[in-house]
């Protein structure tokens, strides 16, 4: 149960570091505390932890221009992130999670400005039809987080400039490009700002649980600790990964998520998979991997060590077909 209310606000706009502060709250929170951390990131293409950048952003645009390439810890697509955006995450213990408090937080903080926002799906939050907050989720050895945009004032031309979604993804959901979809809340609250929306998120906070809410104070060790995690998420490494050379690959569009399949096969045995997809669901591409690396490049043999991995039934089916659907 939550009886206790924490807020901070980053004065960083520095992606690494930005998501090393969220990281060091996740690793940290109290048994029935919950904190709203509100942060801004300049000029920076995120994507999801399972995500392939080379096929979601265009890197050359992004190297050239100097925009932060950013990878975060939950599923999810890739999104842009500038000074008119702002981000929200929730943290608290497993057993304190309410998604359904946590967006109720945000939408009373647009009725604050004038706005109703309505909740469409699991992980998108609609104004007038149009999506102005796209949510990812993150669980960790109990401890958990709700994170997403707040599209201010952000800019249209870049958030369609680096962002380079599927083609197979934008046909499934009916639109013709990433920023059809979307809308600036200022469009439908012209005086509103990311510093006001600050305010109306905090206010909105302590209003949704009926309790006040303390201000963090970052210590020293806790800077010292965000400086180390702030390397390890601007690491090349964790940045790009890496791809095999690939002799098979299938992907295909479901209602869970984007998802591409990658696997290098020498002397029928599979040597080497690499999974890329949105899902909401972090553990899916590291399952599938791990189901699939050194089994024997037969199609009834992927299909039952799909249907034995630990994914969700729904998930197993859809792979299952996709695999006995390919020319094997």
């Amino acid at each position: 149960m939550i009886n206790k209310l924490q807020i901070y606000i980053a004065d960083s706009t520095d992606p690494y570091y930005n998501l090393a502060t969220e990281k060091l709250f996740l690793d940290s929170v109290d048994t029935g505390c919950c904190i709203l951390y509100l942060w801004q990131n300049k000029n920076t293409v995120v994507i999801g932890r399972n995500q392939n950048p080379w096929a979601e952003c265009r890197i050359s645009a992004i190297k050239e221009e100097d925009v932060h390439l950013a990878r975060r810890l939950s599923g999810g697509g890739a999104v842009f992130h500038d000074l008119g955006n702002l981000n929200f995450t929730f943290i608290m213990k497993e057993e304190d999670y309410d998604l359904t408090k946590q967006q109720k937080v945000i939408q009373t903080a647009c009725g604050y400005a004038g706005i109703q926002a309505e909740i469409s799906g699991r992980n998108d939050i609609l104004a007038n039809g149009r999506k102005f907050s796209g949510n990812a989720f993150y669980h960790s050895r109990g401890n958990a987080y709700h994170h997403g945009t707040l599209l201010i004032d952000t800019d249209a031309e870049k958030l369609g400039r680096y962002l380079t979604p599927p083609k197979a993804k934008l046909e499934a959901k009916g639109v013709t490009s990433v920023r059809s979809r979307v809308v600036n809340l200022r469009e439908l609250s012209e005086k509103l700002t990311c510093k006001q929306m600050v305010q109306y998120m905090c206010d909105a906070f302590s209003q949704v649980y009926g309790l006040s809410a303390e201000f963090i104070e970052l210590s020293e060790d806790d800077e010292q600790k965000i400086q180390q995690g702030a390397a390890e998420f601007a690491d090349e490494n964790w940045l790009y990964g890496s791809t095999p050379s690939f002799s098979f690959s299938c992907e295909r569009h479901f209602q869970w998520g984007y998802f591409s399949l990658l696997l290098q096969v020498k002397k029928n045995t599979v040597t080497a998979a690499k999974v890329y997809t949105d899902s909401m669901d972090w553990c899916v591409a590291e399952s599938v991997e791990y189901a699939l690396l050194g089994k024997a490049f037969d199609i009834q043999i992927l299909c039952l060590s799909i249907q034995g991995s630990s994914l969700e039934e729904s998930i197993r089916n859809d792979l299952q077909q996709l695999i006995q659907e390919q020319l094997i």
